[in-house]
């Protein structure tokens, strides 16, 4: 039976990932991954497999100064024993500034499978919060991302 422990194992995992991403680190990024893991990017890119992950960031961090994350996770819900879906906003800061860029929120989506006794993130789903005319919304998000920036990551 899943417990809190699990939950906290997946949050965990997803901490992992976004500290291996401000640290431009794409080993360290793609180490949560299961060995056939995906990413579907805020682009609609598809990255496939924790090597693959590894590479294609590699690929990214080399040629792009990527921002920063502030992210929240919103919940965390055990579908069974061994299956695991956590929901999280996330905003970026761009490097050498100190606020948010609205237009890269996101809503993030990770679903997380224990295999062998350990968890791993099967899929992470990073989905643009653009809110198509309504405004209020994207507001919101941004004004309860702010309230982050320090620490850049916290569990709720």
């Amino acid at each position: 039976m899943a417990t809190d422990e699990d939950a906290r194992a997946v949050r965990e995992l997803y901490r992992a990932l976004l500290e291996g991403w401000d640290a431009r680190d794409a080993d360290a990024m793609a180490a949560p991954f299961a060995e056939d893991g995906e990413v579907i990017g805020f682009d609609g890119s598809r990255h496939c497999g924790r090597a693959g992950i590894a590479a294609d960031m590699a690929h990214l961090f080399a040629h792009h100064t990527t921002p920063s994350y502030v992210a929240k996770v919103r919940d965390v819900r055990l579908l069974g024993p061994d299956t695991a879906l956590l929901h999280a906003v996330a905003g970026l800061v761009p490097a050498g500034e100190s606020d948010l860029k609205p237009e890269l929120n996101a809503l993030q989506t990770v679903v997380a499978a224990r295999t062998g006794g350990q968890w791993r993130i099967v899929l992470l789903q990073n989905t643009p919060a653009q809110f198509h005319g309504r405004p209020e919304l994207r507001d919101a998000l941004t004004a309860e991302l702010r309230d982050l920036l320090l620490p850049s990551y916290r569990d709720e």
